[in-house]
């Protein structure tokens, strides 16, 4: 595995009912097909050698034979070929006939899973000719020209790169607890299904939800292959799936009702699915559930604590090319979920500050309004708290503090978005007192250091402070998620608030968020003021304006010049903390997703490599550097998977090292 990446497929063939060698000529050219794509494992569908539909031909000696020559045909013709092939067919074993996986590698059986439940209702009549793993007692049998022994156990099977899968079949996923349960938490990474599902009306749909839940619950990759075009339509029609689920999300699916051959191929991430488990402490403790299930199928000695392992053959090195499409911004909504997700997260802010004001018993909040985007989404924030509680918006006490960097754009944007809204309003210059601070520490005005810079974002948040001891209530901060991790806010500065409702908000978000927000306001002349307004300040530069606006009296001190863009320090963030990716994968990644078009057509400006290595380096010294801000945060939501709060998500030293992180870019 390359990255922790295995690419998979799943095929759907043709097939003719009973007719072996048609059936094993689709394979064979389809496995031949993944060959070539490089493709490590495919699955095919159930009982895919003989066809599913079969029915009492299945008690035919003849087509048994038939199936396990082509099985042996298989091997042969896979010999040379480094992909492990899972194809479906009727094996017997002692007195019973069952329906089984077979998994083959270069010319190699490595193993045959029979299928556990066995559906026998409506349009099912399986146990007419099949029996159950569950009536098997492990048995050393001779299939296709090698001997090994067929079990009821769960088997799990390992590549040669570490990777490892189980297989179930069909209507083993639909069981109440099924097969791959026990696989995942016994390690597999991946679960192949075999399947003959036929086509009803809404069942589909109800299949998708089904494999979804089942990956997200075992947090696996879940790689679906079903019956399709040349079974039996004597009753019932199969329409094809394959279907290929990693934790939960679809991330590849082919053509139902398809009448030619198909397969699906992706690429797993195997790396991210084991980060996920291991962060998963529910996860961890089902695994001691092993233990019955250990006890019940496993009784030699060595084998006792774990399940057995099949090591697949070794391959020849492959040159590794990232397939997948990387989403640029991923803390942002796709399009078709956009506004769900945002009115969910707003409601999530909304909730949250309302908490604490019945908690304080506050009628009045104190907020700081620069006309910029973080403050323009804690102030709707708190209008809708507000609201929610039917308190006054008066209540709401925007504070403007014009400074040295102040733009009259920025300005004007303050008092009007405060006006439509309804809220109070004070206007409190914060120029006098921070000349005289200068003036008692003996500051040269004309330096515009980190000392001038600082110093007026203090004088800020000194007068919020007071101003909300003078009105009984608490300050609401303004930081979101991305400066936090960056460490760009000053220090017992705007970096202290009493509530931070941006807390678990991303800067690529928050543009999202105003703007759902703003398409809220479309009726009577005020609305629609509020609504221009929400959108002119989308459309400002991002800035803490605290240096002199320039001749023109545009901003100049645009933060995205100075710590970079904030939708690559934005997927930086995302795969650093969610997954803890190495800097070389997440700068691999980077370069796929902000390399190629972008899906959701968002305008995502493309970089090059030394430009995405430039910012990956700053990001990690800045997050290293300034954790010592991140351990003392204030209170504020949690509203996604990602979350920097010292009391939740994220808890680490302040004087870490980032030696290793920025030595393995270098």
């Amino acid at each position: 595995m390359k990255h922790g990446f295995i690419k998979v497929a799943a095929a759907v063939p043709t097939v003719k009912v009973g007719d072996c060698q048609y059936n094993l000529n689709q394979i064979e050219t389809l496995i031949a097909q993944a060959e070539g794509k490089g493709v490590e494992i495919i699955v095919f569908p159930e009982l895919s050698i003989t066809g599913y539909t079969c029915q009492d031909l299945f008690r035919q000696n003849l087509l048994i034979d038939i199936a396990e020559q082509s099985v042996i045909q298989l091997l042969d013709f896979t010999r040379q070929l480094d992909i492990i092939s899972i194809v479906g067919l009727p094996v017997v074993v002692g007195d019973l006939l069952l329906n089984c996986a077979v998994v083959i590698q270069k010319g190699q059986l490595l193993g045959i899973v029979p299928k556990t439940y066995l559906p026998n209702y409506s349009e099912f009549y399986e146990k007419r000719w099949f029996a159950s793993s569950q009536d098997l007692r492990p048995t050393q049998i001779r299939f296709a020209g090698n001997a090994l022994t067929v079990t009821p156990a769960p088997q799990l099977f390992r590549t040669c790169d570490g990777a490892v899968f189980g297989v179930e079949i069909c209507e083993d996923v639909w069981a109440p607890v099924p097969p791959s349960n026990n696989l995942a938490i016994a390690g597999a990474d991946m679960i192949f299904n075999l399947s003959a599902s036929d086509e009803l009306i809404g069942k589909h749909n109800y299949l998708r939800s089904l494999l979804a839940q089942q990956s997200a619950r075992t947090i696996t990759g879940y790689i679906y292959a079903s019956s399709g075009f040349g079974e039996s339509t004597q009753d019932v029609v199969y329409g094809g799936n394959a279907l290929i689920y990693e934790n939960g999300r679809l991330i590849a699916s082919g053509e139902r009702f398809s009448m030619s051959s198909q397969m699906i191929t992706t690429q797993i991430d195997v790396e991210m699915l084991r980060s996920e488990r291991r962060g998963n402490s529910t996860y961890v403790n089902a695994q001691r559930d092993l233990k019955a299930v250990l006890s019940t199928h496993l009784m030699s000695g060595k084998e006792q604590g774990q399940f057995p392992i099949i090591n697949c053959r070794s391959i020849e090195p492959r040159d590794f090319k990232l397939e997948r499409s990387i989403d640029p911004l991923p803390f942002v909504p796709r399009q078709d979920e956009l506004a769900t997700k945002c009115e969910e997260i707003f409601n999530i802010q909304q909730m949250g500050l309302a908490k604490r004001l019945m908690h304080t018993g506050s009628k009045n909040v104190v907020i700081g309004i620069s006309g910029g985007l973080d403050s323009t989404l804690a102030l709707l924030v708190c209008v809708g708290a507000f609201d929610r509680l039917g308190l006054e918006r008066r209540g709401i006490i925007g504070v403007t503090m014009p400074g040295f960097g102040t733009t009259d754009r920025t300005y004007q944007n303050a008092i009007s978005l405060m006006k439509g809204l309804g809220v109070s309003i004070r206007e409190i210059s914060i120029a006098k007192s921070v000349l005289q601070h200068f003036e008692d520490i003996g500051h040269d005005v004309e330096n515009h250091d980190i000392t001038y810079e600082n110093s007026q974002a203090r004088e800020r948040t000194q007068i919020l402070m007071d101003v909300s001891n003078q009105t009984g209530g608490f300050v609401v901060g303004t930081g979101d998620l991305s400066e936090l991790a960056l460490g760009w806010a000053t220090y017992n500065g705007d970096h202290m608030s009493m509530y931070g409702v941006n807390a678990g908000v991303p800067k690529t978000l928050i543009r999202h968020l105003v703007r759902y927000i703003a398409s809220k306001y479309t009726d009577g002349v005020r609305n629609l003021a509020v609504k221009n307004i929400l959108l002119d300040v989308i459309d400002t530069p991002i800035s803490p304006e605290l240096i002199p606006a320039n001749e023109k009296g545009e901003i100049q001190q645009k933060t995205e010049d100075l710590v970079g863009p904030y939708e690559l320090h934005d997927f930086f963030i995302y795969y650093f903390l969610r997954y803890g990716f190495s800097p070389s994968k997440i700068m691999m990644l980077a370069q796929q997703a902000f390399q190629t078009e972008d899906v959701y057509e968002r305008g995502v400006s493309k970089y090059d490599d030394d430009t995405l290595r430039h910012w990956l380096k700053t990001f990690l010294r800045r997050f290293f550097a300034q954790q010592f801000k991140r351990s003392c945060l204030p209170d504020g939501p949690k509203v996604g998977s990602v979350s920097l709060s010292p009391r939740g998500d994220w808890r680490m030293p302040s004087d870490a090292s980032s030696n290793i992180w920025l030595r393995e870019i270098e």
